[in-house]
């Protein structure tokens, strides 16, 4: 399998807005994109070895039976990143350099998917600070579009690993907001009435997948057909923002109106998710959430 990943990446120290990209310490930037890449690279990459010892100590390929070969395309802006102050060899990632708005950076990703097609099995976009711990991940993917078709896509759930007390806390981090609500004129693929839970086996256990009512997970992946889907729309690169902001946008409005949008319910949310580095959001909630 074949995987191309477009990241947006600005880090922009005089930004002064609310987001990690646009604060005065670039450390926090350094460590999340490095572990987010670390994380494709290792658990992905072709460097995966398993040792046997009998007169010697020998090394062997492992993890070939299902190999997955990515390809990483980092997107900046304006010359405002910290890809020279990464502690990973950069030949492990192409740079794409552009002079965009650094806000719609995440849209000159979409470009970067588009000019790949035909190449991969999976197109995925995915803010600069998530990690992926699954090896099986893309396999659950392919798996979820075996038995429903390509009009369907699913997301992972999002989660930070956040210090509450003396504990630790894992954070699902992507609010419900309701979007069965949504206005028809709206006209997204995601809202829709129909087929709201899926309920299906996975090594003998029940797994609940339901209509994600947030579509956001900062990040999206689709095979060859839905890229090729979404790519052909008219209103692919058309930069709409109104999801949020344009970041936001970015990792979720098109795929919202292409798609009909899914996550592993809450009763088994860790089918398929992704870490959001650090605890940012979980501390701007504490003492804000009702039980």
């Amino acid at each position: 399998m074949r995987v191309l990943i477009a990241i947006p990446h600005v880090f922009n120290p005089r930004g002064g807005g609310g987001y990690g990209s646009q604060g005065a310490n670039p450390h926090p930037r350094i460590s999340a994109l490095s572990q987010s890449l670390q994380s494709l690279l290792a658990r992905f990459g072709s460097q995966q070895v398993y040792f046997r010892y009998t007169d010697k100590l020998y090394s062997l390929p492992a993890n070939h039976k299902h190999s997955v070969e990515i390809d990483v395309v980092i997107c900046t802006t304006q010359n405002l990143h910290i890809l020279d102050r990464l502690p990973v060899p950069s030949g492990c990632y192409k740079h794409y350099p552009t002079q965009c708005e650094p806000m719609f950076l995440g849209f000159e990703c979409h470009g970067v998917l588009k000019a790949g097609l035909g190449n991969y099995d999976y197109y995925g976009y995915m803010e600069d600070d998530l990690i992926i711990h699954d090896p099986l991940f893309f396999q659950k993917l392919a798996w979820f579009n075996s038995w429903v078709d390509n009009g369907w896509l699913l997301q992972p759930n999002r989660f930070e690993i956040a210090k509450n007390n003396d504990t630790l806390a894992k954070n699902y981090i992507d609010p419900e907001l309701l979007f069965h609500t949504g206005k028809p004129e709206e006209n997204f693929a995601h809202y829709f009435k129909d087929n709201l839970t899926i309920l299906a086996k996975v090594m003998g256990k029940e797994v609940i997948i339901k209509r994600a009512e947030n579509p956001h997970s900062g990040c999206f992946f689709l095979n060859q057909q839905q890229m090729e889907l979404w790519a052909g729309q008219k209103y692919f690169l058309d930069r709409d923002a109104r999801f949020f902001g344009p970041l936001e946008s970015a990792a979720s409005l098109g795929i919202a109106r292409t798609f009909r949008v899914y996550k592993p319910g809450r009763e088994n949310a860790n089918f398929l998710e992704i870490e959001h580095f650090g605890d940012a959001w979980s501390q701007k909630i504490h003492g804000t959430v009702f039980t």
